[in-house]
């Protein structure tokens, strides 16, 4: 007789922020990662075949996306992830689905976020 072991599936966040944490947290691991192998490239000879440039906007187009998500994640941790940092309304799910960093709603948001 063989006895087989079945484990469930991992159950789905019933919450909508859940799915948000779990989307930042992967950001956040996934961006740390590229800024990492984009460091070791800027100390190697030849900058791992990158233009110094372009290497040089790359990691601070990592920073800034570090930063984002790393705000992003405190403003969840505060309870205040969702709600529009300017007129204090509930920012639609679909924007955050789009932009998880979000911390304005689509109308209060600076003009460079709507670009």
């Amino acid at each position: 007789m063989t006895t087989t072991l079945h484990h469930a599936p991992p159950e789905a966040p019933a919450e909508p922020m859940e799915l948000f944490r779990i989307m930042l947290e992967d950001e956040f691991a996934a961006e740390t990662t590229r800024l990492t192998q984009l460091t070791v490239c800027a100390r190697r000879p030849r900058h791992g075949g990158y233009d110094p440039r372009i290497l040089d906007g790359l990691i601070t187009s990592a920073r800034q996306r570090i930063a984002a998500t790393a705000h992003a994640l405190r403003r969840m941790s505060e309870g205040t992830y969702g709600v529009c940092a300017t007129c204090d309304k509930p920012i639609p799910l679909g924007r955050l689905h789009i932009a998880p960093t979000a911390a304005h709603c689509a109308r209060c948001a600076p003009a460079r976020d709507r670009s």
